[in-house]
């Protein structure tokens, strides 16, 4: 598919089935490069198809008592099935999050823990997949988490985060409400209007994205969830409700008004013949008003509430201003509304219209079901046996519970919401306080996409670099909280012109680092600077180095005129000189001496060689031998004279004519006046000479390994 595109992999791990979501985007530094400008202060554009997704039963908490059978026996299908789209080259740099819902959070924490720890150490040991952190990769996620990945799916494919101004409700706000209801357990988030948010500021969560310009965009969202008040856990209670009821009477019959007429059952909803005997069997009477009516005081309202205002089992939620908040119903509320009770293109849920169709299908015989759907067709069997008891606590959580207005009979005030929201949302019914939805513009509302949105949002570098705000969220609080949740990407540094012409992938680095090394780029030379002028003046403190130095310094800055005649040109050796005597130290004016040789007496004489040591071995790959070493370590270091041969210079320095120099370099500092002084017979004999092999300091100064490395 090309570099400029990006992967991620998500395993929905509910309480049924685990399903797999793959989904795809492009890397936010190509998109900049032929971004318009509405992109530019939109999220990233996530991509996804029918075929990316796919599910399996059953939910990975019947795998508590055998975690060892997690990995083959269950992930494995899924694993193979994402690795037929993602392409082979970009597996490596595909995340993998597996995040498990209520199914798991009604286990032990023990086993919890032990299933996660399995499935991250099967991952990382038999997929390419990206998973640096088990922490964060794998987890059972919190009702309120779920519940808020929902809303930034929902809020991302409507368009409320791109385009506010074409979803303005009224009293600027021109966000969605999320509902999901799964088997276990129920969620809500919405963002409440300003009063309530000030209001109850503590209990929003603040939730932090960024567009593809690096702009940043901040969110306070109120979420919560009922675990047990899923449609499975809540037909559980309800069941024992009816034993209870009716436990003091010997009928092992026991009447169900939200089972349709005729239709036998055992407790746990296994179908039963006429003739099949049971310690206990539920009858349906096909009564739905009755159904309501039992189902009802499952919702806990009477229930004491703590912290007003609440609605379900006594829990707090902020007032929800209906004439604002329009809510987005996914799961389901999706199939309970759609499946056996929709009709043809429909899309907008109506209470009225839509209460008529249960009771007029749950108020039919059995045996009339049956026969139009297909004794063989065991699935739409099960859904259908399940489906009044689904609309009764829908309608009852919907309405009841959560308060919302019932579109068909109680009509909602449509005078604060502009014109622009009117005309973009009337065809979907986005403009009442509930719509069922499925899919919005082909791609499947599921809080998973939330989790990749936020997750591709990590990747695009802020637009100021003092932006240290990550993406991701946490308790309504300045700054980072403690509590915040990362969004588990990291990005890298880019041209916000898009000017950056590189094709390949870079090196992403975690937000934190690059903003800390950005900082530190400034300083960084002065650091540098004190450094050397510290070790410059430790190598320097003693006098007898410092003159080791300045009389080779001197032995280049002062040469002898021309046998010809005016001195080199732009030279000037006295000034030059004086300049190195003050920074060094030099002897007196008085004392100071100069050796002038002879013409042709230059080539008997190379300059600088430097004895090899320990510290320097290993520093040449030369192929001159120890002297070409020598010579290059004292051109690197500054400290050895250019060499005086037969060749030419490198370096262009075409004067042979240099000071009176031994071999070594070392006769102006280590050989006194009266030396020079004596008679030549003396003076090559050596006699009055010092020896230099016992000096502690014969070219060992400190300076000369470091800098011979630059």
């Amino acid at each position: 598919m090309g570099k400029k595109w990006r992967w991620g992999v998500i395993l929905d791990a509910g309480s049924s089935g685990t399903r797999l979501h793959v989904y795809q985007w492009k890397d936010p530094e190509k998109a900049l490069k032929h971004a318009s400008a509405e992109d530019l202060h939109s999220l990233p554009k996530l991509a996804t198809e029918k075929e990316w997704t796919k599910k399996i039963r059953p939910g990975i908490s019947t795998f508590g008592d055998k975690v060892e059978d997690v990995g083959p026996g269950h992930l494995q299908g899924l694993i193979n099935h994402a690795l037929k789209i993602i392409p082979e080259d970009k597996v490596q740099d595909t995340p993998i999050f597996l995040m498990a819902t209520a199914g798991m959070r009604l286990l032990p924490k023990y086993q919890q823990t032990a299933l996660t720890s399995e499935i991250c150490s099967y991952l990382q040991q038999n997929t390419r997949f990206s998973l640096p952190d088990c922490d964060l990769h794998i987890q059972v996620i919190k009702g309120e988490t779920e519940g808020l990945y929902g809303w930034i799916a929902s809020n991302y494919l409507l368009g409320g985060f791109d385009h506010p101004d074409s979803h303005q409700h009224g009293k600027g706000h021109h966000t969605y409400g999320f509902l999901d209801m799964g088997g276990a357990s129920a969620q809500i988030a919405f963002a409440p209007n300003a009063t309530e948010a000030e209001k109850h500021a503590n209990d929003l969560k603040l939730l932090r994205l960024r567009t593809l310009d690096g702009s940043p965009a901040e969110y306070r969202v109120f979420t919560t969830t009922w675990l047990g008040f899923g449609v499975n856990q809540a037909r559980e209670s309800y069941v024992q409700t009816l034993e209870d009821r009716y436990a003091a009477e010997t009928n092992t019959e026991l009447p169900d008004p939200c089972l349709p007429k005729g239709l036998r059952t055992s407790l746990h909803g296994d179908l039963i013949g006429d003739a099949t005997p049971a310690v206990s069997t539920l009858i349906g009477t096909g009564q739905f008003d009755e159904c309501m009516q039992l189902a009802y005081p499952l919702l806990g309202k009477d229930k004491p509430c703590e912290d007003n205002p609440c609605l379900i089992n006594g829990q707090h939620v902020p007032a929800i201003d209906f004439d604002v908040n329009h809510f987005i119903g996914v799961s389901e509320y999706w199939h309970t509304t759609h499946g056996v009770f929709g009709g043809k293109g429909d899309e907008a849920y109506d209470f009225a219209t839509y209460q008529q169709r249960v009771k007029d299908f749950c108020g039919q015989d059995w045996s009339a079901i049956k026969s139009s759907i297909g004794n063989h067709k065991i699935d739409k069997l099960r859904v259908a046996q399940e489906a009044c008891f689904k609309a009764s606590w829908l309608l009852n959580v919907l309405h009841e519970g959560i308060g919302v207005p019932r579109i068909g009979l109680e009509e909602l005030r449509k005078a604060n919401i502009s014109k622009t929201a009117l005309e973009h949302a009337k065809d979907r019914g986005f403009v009442d306080a509930f719509q069922a939805k499925d899919k919005i513009d082909g791609v499947e509302v599921s809080w998973t996409l939330g989790k990749m949105v936020l997750y591709a949002a990590g990747q695009i570098t802020p637009i100021s670099r003092d932006d240290r705000h990550p993406v991701g969220f946490g308790s309504n609080a300045e700054g980072t909280p403690s509590d915040f949740q990362f969004a588990g990407s990291t990005w890298r540094s880019f041209n916000h012109h898009g000017n950056n012409t590189s094709d390949d992938d870079g090196w992403d680095l975690d937000a934190e680092d690059i903003l800390d090394k950005a900082k530190s780029k400034s300083t960084t030379g002065f650091f540098a600077f004190i450094t050397i002028l510290l070790l410059f003046l430790y190598i320097f403190r003693k006098r007898d180095r410092r003159m080791r130095v300045y009389s080779r310094v001197n032995a280049v800055l002062r040469r002898p005129r021309r046998s010809g005649g005016g001195g080199r040109k732009g030279s000037n050796p006295r000034g030059l000189s004086g300049l190195a005597t003050k920074i060094f130290g030099g002897r007196p004016s008085g004392g100071a001496y100069e050796r002038v040789m002879e013409e042709g007496e230059a080539d008997r004489f190379e300059l600088g060689d430097v004895d090899s040591s320990d510290d320097n071995e290993g520093s040449s790959d030369s192929s001159d031998g120890s002297r070409g070493s020598s010579r290059r370590l004292g051109l690197s270091s500054g400290l050895a004279t250019p060499q005086i041969t037969d060749h030419h210079y490198h370096h262009g320095l075409a004067s042979p004519t240099v000071s009176a120099l031994d071999r070594s370099g070392l006769v102006v500092r280590t050989e006194s006046r009266d030396r020079l002084m004596l008679p030549p017979h003396l003076a090559l004999s050596g006699a009055g000479r010092r020896s230099r092999a016992g000096s502690p300091t014969r070219m060992k100064s400190p300076l000369m390994s470091p800098l011979s490395e630059a």
